[in-house]
């Protein structure tokens, strides 16, 4: 069963349709008791019409609070049922404070009058009281209900933003899970591309050149299946001891000689923060990759420079196209580029150079690691 505290949450629960209703039932009620009894002197006919026109009012209380309290007090006058008069103080006393009182009093004073046909000290005490306990509990309740609608709605609010938040944060590791496979599958695909086009331009080599090829075919697809394996870990571990070399430029210029590329590296190589290593990394397995797409033959040069004073700059530059182009990307490689060198507070600009070819450059910030001594996290990017 119900509390008698838990009635009236309950039936705001139900709305303010409900709320009228189970007004005018009770004030009808009362009218029949009013009638029955009687609770005025006047005529049982006149306490039943004046009954029925407050009860009727009662459920227009929330549109015309100051009209329905006015009908309440002179059925109150002519029918002795209190009901029209006290519900309509309590709704509306969190909006016409100052009229519903001068009502109340008049009302009560009034019934009191015809009642008893005179007016002393006690009745207007009498009134009074009865019309400020139900203006102040009708206040009371109002602010209560108004700061909880208050509360409810911050909630939703929060709850709402909330989810756009998540949904932000699902999108944007949606963008660097995809980033990371376009940079991983990219690279490695084109590698085994190489090699494989290697074996097809030179059917008649021996067995020995198409044993290394094949060997290096299949150390490209077990290290792109690897790199996909750790890819979620990477994206939220971030460095680990685990990484075997891991971001190596050395490495990845010398696995794009051995697929017969013609590529010079340049630069001072030395032990950059992992972060920026990586986004170095990166930059230089797209222009690689982008120079083999749209400048398949062309001799390629990948320059770096660094220091904790200026920064780092890796530039990735390949000459005029030697053969037609293989394949026309949408750039959505050099997209995500920008945007990951954008979070470390790098840029990247690539465009065409003076000698007819395409110069792709990338500058980074010197970022301090957040390692203590003796843990840091700076690689050697040289391997």
């Amino acid at each position: 069963m119900l509390s008698l505290r838990a009635v009236p949450r309950r039936m705001a629960a139900l709305g303010p349709h409900a709320i009228s209703a189970a007004s005018v039932a009770l004030c009808l009620f009362l009218t029949v008791l009013a009638v029955k009894t009687p609770w005025a002197p006047l005529p049982r006919p006149v306490i039943a019409a004046a009954g029925l026109a407050g009860t009727g009012a009662v459920w227009f209380q929330g549109r015309w609070p100051v009209a329905v309290t006015v009908a309440g007090a002179g059925a109150y006058v002519l029918s002795g049922n209190p009901g029209p008069l006290l519900i309509s103080l309590f709704s509306g006393a969190g909006r016409r404070f100052p009229a519903l009182a001068a009502i109340g009093m008049a009302g009560f004073l009034a019934q009191q009058w015809v009642d008893g046909g005179r007016l002393g000290t006690d009745a207007l005490i009498s009134a009074a009281t009865a019309t400020g306990v139900t203006l102040v509990a009708g206040a009371y309740a109002t602010t209560r209900r108004e700061l909880t609608r208050s509360l409810r709605e911050r909630a939703e609010r929060a709850e709402a933003e909330q989810r756009l938040r998540n949904e932000q944060a699902r999108s944007a590791e949606r963008g660097r899970i995809a980033r990371e496979m376009h940079d991983v599958l990219a690279h490695k695909v084109t590698l085994i591309s190489l090699h494989a086009g290697g074996l097809e331009v030179n059917a008649s080599a021996g067995p020995e050149r198409i044993e290394r090829e094949a060997a290096l075919i299949r150390v490209s697809a077990q290290e792109a299946l690897e790199e996909l394996r750790k890819i979620l870990g990477v994206l939220r571990a971030g460095p680990s001891d685990d990484d075997d070399g891991f971001p190596d430029l050395r490495r990845l210029v010398d696995s794009w000689r051995s697929a017969g590329g013609t590529v010079t590296l340049h630069g001072d190589i030395g032990t950059w923060p992992w972060e920026t290593a990586r986004a170095a990394h990166r930059l230089v397995q797209e222009g690689l990759t982008n120079a083999h797409k749209h400048a398949h033959g062309a001799p390629v040069t990948v320059t770096t420079t660094g220091s904790r004073e200026d920064g780092v700059t890796i530039a990735v530059t390949n000459g005029p196209s030697l053969q037609p182009s293989l394949e026309t990307g949408a750039g959505v490689g050099l997209v995500g580029l920008a945007e990951r060198f954008r979070l470390i507070g790098g840029t990247v600009r690539g465009g065409p150079d003076d000698a007819g070819g395409w110069r792709l450059e990338g500058r980074l910030p010197w970022h301090a690691t957040d390692a203590s001594p003796g843990e840091s996290r700076d690689q050697d990017t040289a391997g």
